[in-house]
This record gives C-alpha cells, sequence and structure tokens, in this order.
C-alpha cells in the first residue's frame, strides 16, 4: 500500500511544479499584454516661440559719414619782409589772440617811421608858409594891389600843401603798421601748429610766407555728405505721409567713432547745403560738436547717425528672427493654422538688437524668434509667446519662452510619475508566481 502514495506524491510534486511554471508564464504574458495595451504617447509638435508684430513710432536715423573740420582756422603769414629774429611760442601749445609768435628784424621799419614823420614835418611847414601867404594877399586882390594870377597861385599852393600834409600822414601810418607787422601776433585764440620757418629765415619777399597755422577746435564742425538719391528718396516719402519731418531746431546728432565707439558729447545740426555736388552728386550736412577735450581733431574721418523723420508705423523684430542669405533676408511666420511660412522681407537699419522691417512684414503676424531649428515651411507647431530676457541687452544667457520652460518641466514629472507607477505596479503581479511555493 506504500507504492502507490509514493506514486501519488511525486505526481502531486509535478503538478505543482506545472502549475507554477505555467502561472510564471501567465504573469509574464499579462505584464507584456499590460505593455502592450499602453500605447505610445503621440508626438508632441515642435515648439515655436513668437513675437506679434506691432507698429511703433521710431526717428528714421540715417548713418553718414564725414570729415571734421576746426571752427576756426587762421593761417599766420609774414606781412612784411625781413629776417625772423625769434620764435616766441611752442608748437602744438594754446595761444591767446594777440600773443607774439615771431619777431621779425624791425629795424628798417622804425627808420621808415622816423622818415615819414619828418616829411611830415616838412609838409607841415609849407602848409604854414602857403596859408599866410594866402592870408596877405585876399585883402589886396581886393584893392587891386596884386595881381589876380598871383592870388590864383596863393590859393592853389595852399591846397597843395594842404594835401602834401595829408599825404605825409598817410606814409606816417603806414610806415607804423609795417612796423607792427614786423611783431607776429596770433590773430586768433586756438592751437598753434608746427613752425613752418626757423629763426634767420628771410620770409615775405615778394610773397606772404607762411610761418604757422593756428586751429580752433572747441567747438568742431562735422561735415556729412548724403547721396542726393537717398535724400530724394526721403523727401518723397514725407510727402506721401509714409514719414514725418522733424523739428530741425537743434536736432541731435551722435557721432561714431573710427573704432565705432560713440563719441560722449551730442552734436547740433546746423544746416543742410541747397545745392548738390556735380562731381560727386551728394549734398554737404554740417553739424557742430564741443570738443572740451579736444579729443577729435581736424581731418578725422567719422560716422554720424542723424535724425531726419520720423516713421509713425515702424516695423521691428529681434535680430534673431531674421535669416539673412545670398537670395535676401526671410522671416519664419505662423499662419492662422499654426503652420509655418517663410516670408521675404526687406530690412533697414539695425535699432539696438533688432531690425527695422521696410517691406514684407504688417501688423498681427506672428514672427517665429526661437526654436527656427526645429521646423520647416508648412510644418505645424505649437506656437508660445516669446520674452526677451536679458540676452537682449547683452548678456550671453539663452533667451527660454517663460510657458515653454513650465511645460518642459511638468513634462518631465509626468514622466517620472508614469515610470514609477509602473514598477509599483509590476511588483504585486509577481505575487501569484510564488503562492504555489508557499503552498509546497
Amino acid at each position: 500500500s506504500g507504492e502507490p502514495v509514493t506514486f501519488s506524491s511525486k505526481k502531486l510534486m509535478s503538478s505543482f511544479l506545472s502549475l507554477r511554471n505555467a502561472g510564471a508564464i501567465f504573469v509574464m504574458a499579462s505584464f507584456l499584454a499590460a505593455c502592450g495595451d499602453k500605447a505610445a504617447p503621440p508626438a508632441q509638435l515642435p515648439e515655436a516661440a513668437f513675437v506679434t508684430v506691432t507698429p511703433e513710432k521710431m526717428v528714421v536715423e540715417n548713418e553718414l559719414p564725414g570729415r571734421l573740420e576746426s571752427y576756426r582756422t587762421a593761417e599766420v603769414r609774414a606781412r612784411v619782409p625781413g629776417i625772423i629774429l625769434k620764435r616766441a611760442f611752442e608748437e602744438g601749445s594754446y595761444v591767446k589772440q594777440g600773443q607774439l609768435l615771431f619777431q621779425i628784424d624791425p629795424r628798417d621799419y622804425k627808420a621808415s617811421v622816423q622818415s615819414a614823420k619828418a616829411s611830415l614835418a616838412r609838409a607841415e611847414a609849407n602848409k604854414v608858409q602857403a596859408d599866410l601867404k594866402l592870408k596877405r594877399y585876399t585883402p589886396l586882390v581886393e584893392i587891386n594891389a596884386v595881381s589876380k594870377q598871383e592870388y590864383d597861385d596863393a590859393v592853389a599852393a595852399q591846397k597843395q600843401a594842404a594835401a602834401d600834409v595829408d599825404a605825409a600822414k598817410a606814409e606816417l601810418v603806414k610806415a607804423k603798421l609795417n612796423l607792427e607787422y614786423a611783431t607776429v601776433t596770433a590773430p586768433i585764440s586756438g592751437r598753434i601748429g608746427r613752425q613752418m620757418v626757423t629763426e634767420g629765415a628771410l620770409v615775405g619777399q615778394n610773397e606772404t610766407t607762411l610761418l604757422a597755422t593756428i586751429q580752433q577746435i572747441n567747438p568742431i564742425y562735422l561735415n556729412l555728405t548724403q547721396s542726393s538719391a537717398e535724400l530724394l528718396k526721403l523727401r518723397q516719402k514725407m510727402q506721401n505721409g509714409m514719414l514725418k519731418g522733424t523739428d530741425k531746431t537743434g536736432l541731435n546728432v551722435t557721432m561714431v567713432m573710427e573704432d565705432g565707439s560713440i563719441y560722449p558729447q551730442t552734436g547740433k545740426l546746423l544746416f543742410s547745403d541747397i545745392s548738390v555736388d556735380p562731381t560727386t552728386g551728394e549734398v554737404t550736412i554740417r553739424a557742430l560738436f564741443p570738443n572740451p577735450d579736444n579729443m577729435i581733431l581736424p581731418g578725422m574721418f567719422v560716422r554720424a547717425r542723424l535724425e531726419q523723420a520720423v516713421d509713425e508705423n515702424a516695423i521691428i523684430v529681434p535680430q534673431q528672427a531674421v535669416q539673412h542669405s545670398n537670395n535676401g533676408s526671410t522671416v519664419m511666420v505662423i499662419n492662422q493654422e499654426d503652420k509655418i511660412e517663410t516670408r521675404n522681407v526687406k530690412t533697414g537699419a539695425a535699432v539696438g538688437n533688432r531690425w527695422l522691417v521696410t517691406e514684407g512684414l504688417q501688423a498681427g503676424d506672428r514672427v517665429v524668434v526661437e526654436g527656427l531649428q526645429k521646423i520647416r515651411p508648412g510644418s505645424p507647431v505649437r506656437a508660445v509667446p516669446w520674452e526677451a530676457t536679458s540676452n537682449n541687452t547683452g548678456s550671453t544667457e539663452q533667451q527660454v519662452p517663460v510657458e515653454s520652460a513650465e511645460k518642459a518641466e511638468t513634462t518631465e514629472q509626468k514622466e517620472a510619475t508614469e515610470t514609477s507607477g509602473a514598477t509599483s505596479q509590476a511588483a504585486p503581479q509577481q505575487q501569484p508566481a510564488s503562492s504555489p511555493a508557499k503552498a509546497e
């Protein structure tokens, strides 16, 4: 009777093992089926951060080339011939009006003054004699004591003597002037350049020799040039109402130095020439800048930003939204169906870190600023408003839309939750597989 029992125990043990294996297979199949039934999440649309085009008021600035010119320039020249005895200034220094610069040998001119004085004295003596003679002849001619011819000769002699006195006085004035010209003084105040002659040089012989040059550079002129065609186009836009003119009184001008830096002082527009240079086809515009530190010098080439009109409906977009190529400039626009369109545009001047768009956009257009690498023309996108960060003010931080960052964070949290839920769900399903072992 023991053998049947033994046979039954082995059979029962085999049945339990088969049941455990079948349970394990069932659990695995159920787990795989559950994983298969869980549908993959749909692919998310690429995100595109946009700005809505809004016309705004903007001053139209033109950056024009120009050269600096001294406010006043005086060429110091020798007005009388002579030998330079001394120089009385330091080259490159500031001189005041009337200050001694050069001394020409004055001895010849002093002698000329003395000679002129003597000539004047002789002429005055002759005049006195002619006056007395005329005075004596006047009553005598009335009684016919002298002939009328003698009287007329006395009158003529008196007038000639008076003329000789006037001529002698003029020669004396001329001699004194030449003596003064021997002492060369500064005609204006300003910076004086290098001397063109040295001591001992003969100057003023048959020519007015240049001795030095004085320039006033505070304030200083800036002469700009603008194409007549460009100026005509600007005036046509004003006539059509596209632009409005600015008040020319005290119009500010900004100077851009050769190294690209901005000159700290602001200039004022003085005038715009009324004629066009026939050789260049350009119009001259002059501005005046203060130069208290003598930082800028005459002859320097600079550029100036000049306010010439006001655009009441200017369209400006961030620079990163505009793509430039050999075929022109383009922007990506989100249409009403949230699909991408390519729009050809024309850009004007740069306004800070934005571009002025003159053609191709209108109010209400949604222009893509970020996410350009993930989108293609015609593809649908998830449009989110773009918000400028500190990157717009020169920082190197990346611009990230606030809504986009929040949604990305929420998506990460959901994925983490789903992963932990799937792990906890799989653990209880393994319990039935271990139950037969416990029963065993």
